[in-house]
């Protein structure tokens, strides 16, 4: 089975949501489904423990290329998501996902538009788009 794509999706997420139509709710509920991302990742470190966290400063400095302070960055992260927590982290992602499609509906925004604008920034501007 293939991947919907984002019109699909959008399309999809705009006949399922039937409580939260106020934009408030939505914005709100959004906002809670990014917190349980956020919770789902602390808790595959502080309760499963398949990932470490072990943050350090990346120890850039202004004098530094682009290609050496690529290489010399890092996630911090040890380990790798185990099954169960690899799966409670997409479920929470993709509740996250339906909220900023519920959001692009109520606004009248393609998020297939958001994507693709994104991606054109990215190409364009690289390394400066962080910035």
């Amino acid at each position: 089975m293939s991947a919907p794509s984002l019109q699909q999706f959008q399309e999809q997420v705009s006949e399922l949501l039937l409580r939260h139509r106020s934009l408030l709710d939505v914005v709100t509920k959004y906002t809670q489904s990014n917190g349980s991302v956020n919770r789902a990742v602390a808790k595959s470190i502080t309760e499963c423990g398949c990932i470490e966290l072990n943050a350090r400063p990346q120890g850039f400095n202004e004098e530094m290329e682009l290609d050496q302070a690529k290489r010399q960055s890092k996630s911090h992260m040890n380990g790798h998501l185990c099954e169960a927590c690899g799966e409670v982290v997409r479920s929470e992602m993709g509740k996250n996902l339906f909220y900023l499609s519920a959001l692009c509906n109520i606004l009248d925004i393609r998020l297939e538009e958001v994507v693709a604008k994104e991606a054109d920034k990215c190409s364009t501007l690289g390394w400066f788009n962080l910035t």
